[in-house]
């Protein structure tokens, strides 16, 4: 368990008036927030607030008084605090929502003597739960961390340099408070193997968000050997790592077989990828050229477009889209990218992630939990 409670050290962010976190959003609020409500009653578990007790802890609360001192900048410390207070296009907690939902899909299994028939609660073992709240400590300790901002890359307009040297210092520790938390809970569940899963994540997540980090260090780069298949493993990695071992742990905790956690697995994994590739869709099937969002080109629907038109044609197409300032004209680039087949192809790629998800959950036994987890795949697929 040692080995578990290290410090994260995280690349930092680039630009800061460009970035923005990642967490697990949805471009129909209301749709979204339907699906979301409706499976939170099945678990009978406000998982909305599942992190609120660590959140609220007397050393996050002296970390907020001091975060206030960020108020007039743009550090993204910032708006991930925001997130756990408001955010009607996302929810934080969808993760653990999806551990629960998988817990009680499968229910308890012949063999499990985890804990007697009496303790669990809505289908649910304690240790589940656990595990739920587990899953989104780190999940949120690594948003924290990945507010960490390059301040090389610092500007007047950004906010006061002290103020974000300072916002630095607040994300590495808060964000290391919150995966101390998580290790130690880990350290009660007495599950060698779970041990094992949750930590193996937590590598895959500081080995993508490197590789992320490390593609987008450079985005006027042209990286020829960039492919739908290694956008997928390194996606993956920093994106559905954790959820597919966290089902696959609620599985091991019920002493369920291979089966049943292989399928959770695989329902986690490909979950995770149509949720990212709907994600990067979205400046390319909901907007416009008029009001176009700026999108990396790191993105799935990029990828894919380069794959396809080959390194020279996306060369001279970067070119173009730069011939005319410093920047890069975003406008052209969506167009030329919209032009072509990336994203009719991302489009497709989301939808079959989706259908390998609901290929694997249809094994588990027909239930409200399993019918909720259904309805979340769907969600995702939905453009």
């Amino acid at each position: 368990m040692a080995l578990l409670l290290f410090r994260v050290a995280l690349p930092p962010l680039g630009r800061v008036a460009r970035r923005t976190l990642s967490l697990f959003s949805h471009p129909s609020p209301s749709d979204w927030s339907k699906v979301v409500s409706d499976a939170e009653k099945i678990v009978g578990y406000p998982t909305s607030f599942m992190s609120l007790r660590c959140l609220l802890s007397d050393e996050l609360s002296h970390v907020a008084m001091h975060v206030r001192r960020l108020a007039g900048t743009n550090h993204p410390l910032l708006n991930t605090a925001r997130g756990f207070v408001q955010d009607s296009r996302n929810n934080l907690q969808t993760r653990g929502l999806v551990v629960l939902l998988m817990s009680k899909a499968a229910g308890p299994s012949g063999a499990s003597t985890c804990f007697p028939q009496q303790d669990m609660v809505s289908g649910i073992y304690p240790s589940q739960r656990s595990l739920a709240e587990i899953t989104e400590l780190i999940h949120t300790a690594f948003l924290v961390h990945r507010g960490i901002v390059d301040l090389k890359d610092w500007s007047s307009s950004d906010g006061p340099l002290k103020d974000m040297q300072f916002g630095n210092k607040m994300a590495v520790l808060s964000g290391d408070f919150l995966l101390a938390n998580a290790c130690t809970g880990l350290a009660q569940l007495n599950n060698t193997k779970v041990v094992e899963l949750i930590s193996s994540a937590i590598g895959d997540l500081v080995q993508g968000i490197y590789c992320e980090s490390s593609s987008a260090a450079e985005e006027s780069s042209v990286t020829e050997d960039t492919t739908m298949d290694s956008w997928e493993e390194r996606t993956f990695l920093s994106h559905g790592a954790l959820l597919a071992k966290s089902c696959k742990a609620a599985m091991e905790l019920a002493n369920h077989n291979a089966e049943a956690q292989g399928l959770a697995f695989l329902y986690g994994k490909h979950m995770s990828l149509a949720h990212k590739i709907n994600s990067d869709l979205q400046p390319f099937v909901k907007g416009s050229a008029s009001d176009l969002m700026t999108f990396s080109l790191n993105c799935a629907p990029v990828v894919f477009h380069r794959q396809l038109v080959g390194s020279e044609r996306w060369v001279h197409q970067l070119q173009q889209a730069r011939s005319t300032g410093e920047h890069t004209d975003y406008t052209q680039l969506w167009k030329a990218i919209k032009a072509d087949e990336g994203v009719s192809s991302t489009v497709e790629l989301c939808r079959y992630h989706g259908n390998k998800a609901l290929s694997a959950i249809k094994w588990f036994p027909p239930s409200d939990a399993r019918s909720a987890l259904e309805n979340i795949a769907s969600a995702v697929t939905k453009l």
